[in-house]
């Protein structure tokens, strides 16, 4: 690579967000097939407080980040590629982004626990009900990802996110950011959050199967609550993978991440590449 910074960004509709370390760019095509930029600066709080970039902790903050920069890309995006005449209201945004949080939590939090406990008495052992917990948080997560690749809408947004891994390739190679260079890339990234959700996944699992038996109703908030300190960890595997990402082990420990990504990625058509590469070229321009 070019500089310590790994970039990173996010598909949105009928767009592509870049972040970097000191601001973030979203690229929509609009209506009008004309594409539109918006860079912004983006603050941290491992700026203001350094403790915050301790490993473990700093985990939790990307997540965080992640989250607040993604609704703003999402609500932006929507309201560019709707058009002037269709923006949607921030009652309307907010509504959606809590129906989508709130079915998050029942699919991979409330639902594998309910399934678990309902088998409790065919399988006494706590152990082994956390294993078969993270079973079903997993298939729910595979089947989720499954069923919404069948919409037209989300195929488009797939499709952005494929371009936006091509365009990271293509810079961490060193190679010219064109519409043609760029589409000889893959659409797969090691660090993609596709492959970061299946390591909270995974340690999930892990981490839960060796918790004592519980009650029902805190066995759910537990889940919720220590959210956190899961993606903590997840989130130091997956920089460690991604820096190693050329060692054989390591490839090892990749390739399910990547065999994910095959659902949530799609090929890109050059126009949608172009707009990636917009997004990534106004990021750069200061540096």
């Amino acid at each position: 690579m070019k500089e310590t910074y790994q970039y990173g960004g996010q598909a949105v509709i009928e767009g592509v967000m870049m972040r970097g370390p000191d601001s973030r760019t979203i690229a929509v095509r609009r209506p009008d097939q004309t594409i539109i930029v918006d860079r912004r600066p983006v603050g941290t709080p491992g700026g203001r407080f350094p403790f915050l970039k301790w490993p473990l902790l700093r985990g939790t903050v990307a997540l965080i980040e992640a989250l607040v920069l993604g609704i703003e890309a999402l609500t932006y995006s929507a309201n560019q590629a709707v058009g002037e005449e269709e923006e949607l209201s921030t009652r309307e945004m907010v509504l959606t982004i809590a129906v989508a949080l709130g079915l998050a939590v029942f699919l991979f939090a409330i639902l594998p626990v309910a399934a678990a406990h309902l088998l409790k008495n065919m399988f006494p052992n706590v152990f082994l009900q956390n294993l078969i917990e993270g079973f079903f948080r997993i298939t729910v997560f595979l089947a989720y990802l499954v069923a919404i690749a069948r919409l037209e809408d989300i195929k488009r947004v797939f499709q952005y996110h494929g371009a936006e891994h091509k365009v990271i390739n293509a810079y961490e190679a060193g190679d010219e950011l064109t519409v043609e260079r760029v589409q000889r890339y893959s659409t797969l990234h090691p660090r993609c959050g596709t492959s970061f959700l299946l390591i909270v996944l995974l340690i999930s699992i892990l981490f839960f199967s060796f918790l004592g038996d519980q009650v029902l109703w805190w066995r759910i908030l537990s889940r919720i609550l220590l959210l956190p300190v899961i993606a903590g960890i997840s989130y130091e595997l997956l920089k460690l993978s991604g820096k190693y990402a050329s060692v054989s082990w390591c490839r090892i420990l990749i390739a399910p991440g990547l065999w994910v990504q095959k659902l949530t990625t799609r090929g890109p058509d050059d126009d949608q590449v172009e707009v990636a590469i917009s997004a990534f070229a106004a990021l750069r321009e200061d540096g």
